[in-house]
């Protein structure tokens, strides 16, 4: 008799492991639930309920505590909403002046170098005279 005859099932089982995942909402339900247990082993029939271990919950208080739980949430879609709109324009003047004031002290500078240089072609020391001018 052959295995097909006697209606066996094929008794390889072919493995296919799915990691589970959890979303926050869940994680924050459970660690609530975790939080609310108060006599002892109640944790643990709530973890063999669930199907975890207990270091899940370790991690997910960790994770909690730094705030990482929340930054999982939903959020909203789109652009960001604009700070201050007279902030905004006060930031946007103030670069246009910077920008106007480091164009100023550029031309200022090349200035300053075409007079130490015309002074060393006509032979004038600037800084004897002003030690001179300090004494």
């Amino acid at each position: 008799m052959s295995r097909n005859e006697l209606n066996v099932p094929d008794p390889e089982v072919v493995p296919v492991a799915e990691r589970r995942q959890f979303n926050a909402a869940y994680k924050l339900r459970i660690l609530a639930e975790v939080d609310q247990c108060t006599e002892p082993g109640e944790i643990g029939a709530l973890l063999r309920r669930e199907g975890l271990y207990s270091s899940y919950v370790s991690r997910w208080r960790c994770a909690r505590e730094q705030g990482l739980l929340k930054a999982l949430s939903p959020k909203k879609r789109g652009r960001k909403p604009t700070a201050d709109p007279e902030l905004a324009q006060k930031v946007a003047d103030l670069q246009r002046e910077n920008k106007r004031l480091q164009k100023k002290l550029e031309t200022a500078e090349t200035i300053i170098e075409v007079q130490k240089k015309l002074s060393h072609l006509l032979g004038l020391d600037i800084e004897e005279n002003e030690r001179s001018e300090k004494k």
